[in-house]
């Protein structure tokens, strides 16, 4: 509804009881008008607003800008996984090595995985474990004698086993681990039976043995028995050896080795 507010209005006579006209001394009041926008647009301008379905069109927008972003990332991810299989398809099985990978892409070692051992065959590395060698007489004194070939007892990397003396023989200059292990049956065993084991080695240039590594043992008898018992000595070190060294095993008391070829045994190996 509108309303022109320069219309003039028309006057307004009041009547008396006497019928005659009277004319107002006041001005007359005029009336109000009031305009109010039309419904219609106030709707269309609502509606406009609110968008579809009472959602903004800016939040309606962000909705569908999340929604291409997550279907970018699943279709990225699906390429990768089919490159990767057809990848493996051309590779053989042989080649694949999966590697465990931690943060920031570096490789990490798996532990407690099989590693293979090095082949005692391998000519290249410097190493011998010789085994007991049961004897009837004692002829050699204190320098025990040993199988080079029985059963794990092996030579290799120019390692030699000297059968006329017993002796490992090392040809290359290093670090080498011996080790020795002896086991004496003493048939009257008393507490203060004793025996003695060492390696020594014999040095080009040196006239006397070098002494290695020793053990005494005593007291490991019951007191005053009389009766048999088995005892044993274990000795091992890191020694340097030089090129020609000959390495000996010595016991005080060889009679009285056990006959159990894997009870007695002697080695070394550069490391």
């Amino acid at each position: 509804m509108s309303c022109d507010q320069t219309y003039p209005l028309p006057q307004v006579f009041l009547v008396n009881e006497g019928g005659g006209p009277h004319h107002s001394t006041q001005p007359p009041n005029l009336i109000p008008c009031w305009s109010f926008p039309p419904a219609a647009e106030m709707i269309k301008s609502r509606g406009k607003a609110r968008g579809f379905m009472g959602i903004k069109p800016s939040l309606a927008m962000m909705v569908l800008m999340l929604f291409l972003l997550v279907f970018a990332a699943l279709g990225f991810e699906a390429w990768q996984i089919f490159q990767i299989q057809k990848k493996m398809k051309g590779t053989p099985a042989e080649k694949v090595e999966l590697k465990p990978m931690i943060e920031g892409g570096a490789p990490l070692k798996q532990i407690g995985l099989y590693e293979p051992v090095p082949n005692v065959e391998d000519k290249s590395r410097p190493a011998a474990h010789v085994i007991g060698r049961i004897e009837r007489e004692n002829k050699y004194g204190k320098t025990l004698r040993w199988e080079p070939k029985t059963g794990q007892a092996f030579t290799s990397g120019g390692v030699t086993y000297r059968a006329e003396d017993g002796a490992l023989q090392v040809n290359e200059t290093g670090l080498y681990h011996i080790y020795s292990r002896v086991e004496l049956i003493f048939k009257e065993c008393f507490s203060f039976s004793s025996f003695e084991h060492s390696v020594f080695v014999r040095r080009v240039g040196h006239s006397s043995p070098l002494t290695l590594m020793e053990a005494h043992r005593v007291g490991f008898c019951p007191q005053n028995t009389g009766q048999s018992w088995t005892t044993e000595s274990y000795l091992g070190a890191v020694q340097l050896l030089k090129k020609y060294d000959k390495v000996f095993v010595n016991v005080s008391h060889r009679s009285y080795l056990s006959h159990t070829h894997y009870a007695n045994f002697f080695g070394l190996y550069k490391i």
